[in-house]
């Protein structure tokens, strides 16, 4: 029997790639709304806060971000 990954790694590839697109924009100072709340995305460095990343004021987005 053999398993067909082809469908999980079709939705990991356009996950990510959503992901990067969010990042990109936020990052160039656009304005990206949450899909869940509709609030403005916004970046949050080291300096602000122990787990850096891009998120919402509510919290029901957030992408982890490392920063070097």
């Amino acid at each position: 029997m053999k398993l067909d990954f082809s469908q999980l790694n079709k939705q990991a590839k356009q996950s990510f790639s959503n992901q990067h697109a969010v990042i990109k924009k936020v990052m160039q100072g656009k304005v990206v709304a949450c899909e869940k709340c509709g609030q403005p995305l916004v970046l949050i460095t080291p300096e602000q806060s122990e787990q850096p990343g891009i998120g919402c004021i509510k919290g029901c987005t957030f992408i982890s971000l490392e920063f070097a």
